[in-house]
């Protein structure tokens, strides 16, 4: 072969592959133009979908739509209940759209709302709490109370007798009944023979409104455990994780509720019972000890501190078997965030400031110097 019809083959091979190197490229073009359209197309959907979802379902839309706000209820809940009764599009949306915007202070309640209602008339709507039908009463049961307590309140505002109110919350046919309706609440611990009062402290502490004169005892009871409910499913993933029960939750809370004083107490007495459960040493906390005893008494005496029975935690180490009242949402928050500290004792001085101590005899100087 000659060397012109060398270089003519050297020459044909680089004209195939600038012809190669041309095909390549258009490919590559063309599949980048593809790409670029169907993200150009996808980003136009989403943007559809988005504003979409933040317009009115029905901007011609009259029909009024009850949507109950339980107490305590997050923003997850909230936009959940508006997509389930078809006020919005989408839930997710909605809580974006709440989020970024900085809105999260929602008010419980009962609201009447309609399907032509913006996100924003929405979210102001449920912010300044107007709601729509106004209750023919309301019933506050404070924080700490016991179930007697709480019968108590029940039978003059609403003139169910407490008799009638204790013997509901402790019959078998409630208790499965609630069992059955709130699984992830509710487990058979309540039925433990040791429990005094199966729905001591799932009774939350709150402020309900009521839309008819006369409520069921069935109701009333239903909203407060709705409330409880509400209050502690934000920490079901926690208490899971950490192989701990809503019972557990609630026991732990209610020993704050009664115990602390200020909201920087209620984490302070936390780290205290949690440090002491670490050393294997009983909690000592004397409303156990009254719970026991069944009464309210201005002091304990030491032979109180004596009496055989399984709330008492003088005799016996741990939580005891149930909650001893009902514990309000910052008394459960600090179970779950207690402050870190060594403190092992603590005691209220007259005025009721508590004071810790790291060791005993730091306590007994405490109790020389507060207790007169």
């Amino acid at each position: 072969m000659g060397n012109g019809s060398k270089k003519e083959v050297m020459f044909e091979r680089m004209r195939e592959k600038k012809k190669e190197v041309k095909i390549v490229r258009k490919i590559v073009l063309i599949i980048a133009l593809v790409m670029l359209l169907i993200g150009i197309g996808v980003g136009f959907f989403v943007y559809k979908y988005i504003t979409g979802a933040l317009q009115p379902i029905d901007p011609e839309s009259e029909k009024v739509i009850q949507v109950e706000i339980p107490i305590g209820s997050g923003l997850n809940l909230i936009a959940g209940k508006l997509e389930e009764k078809g006020i919005i599009k989408d839930a997710r949306i909605f809580k974006y759209y709440a989020k970024f915007n900085n809105e999260s202070q929602f008010q419980a309640g009962s609201y009447g709302l309609t399907k032509a209602m913006t996100p924003d008339e929405l979210i102001e709507s449920l912010k300044t709490g107007k709601v729509y039908r106004t209750p023919v009463f309301t019933m506050t049961i404070p924080e700490g109370l016991k179930i007697e307590q709480i019968a108590n309140i029940v039978d003059k505002k609403t003139g169910i007798p407490a008799a009638d109110f204790i013997a509901y919350v402790n019959d078998e046919a409630t208790i499965d009944l609630l069992i059955g309706k709130y699984p992830q609440i509710f487990t058979e611990e309540i039925k433990a023979e040791t429990i005094k009062h199966p729905l001591e402290g799932y009774l939350f502490p709150a402020t309900y409104p009521f839309y008819e004169e006369k409520p069921t005892l069935g109701t009333v009871v239903d909203e407060m455990v709705k409330a409880t409910a509400s209050n502690v499913t934000p920490y079901l993933d926690y208490l899971q994780k950490e192989e701990k029960s809503v019972h557990w939750l609630l026991t732990f809370a209610s020993l704050l509720e009664e115990e602390a004083t200020a909201q920087s107490d209620r984490q302070s007495i936390a780290s205290v019972f949690y440090n002491r459960m670490k050393k294997d040493m009983p909690l000592q906390t004397d409303p156990t000890v009254l719970y026991a005893l069944g009464g309210h008494k201005e002091k304990t005496l030491l032979k109180d501190l004596e009496v055989e029975d399984p709330y008492n935690t003088y005799k016996n180490k741990g939580l005891p078997p149930g909650p001893i009242a009902s514990a309000g949402a910052s008394s459960i928050e600090a179970v779950i965030d207690p402050a870190k500290t060594d403190y092992l004792f603590f005691l209220a001085d007259s005025k009721g400031i508590n004071h810790f101590a790291t060791s005993y005899e730091v306590h007994l100087e405490n109790k020389a110097k507060y207790i007169k």
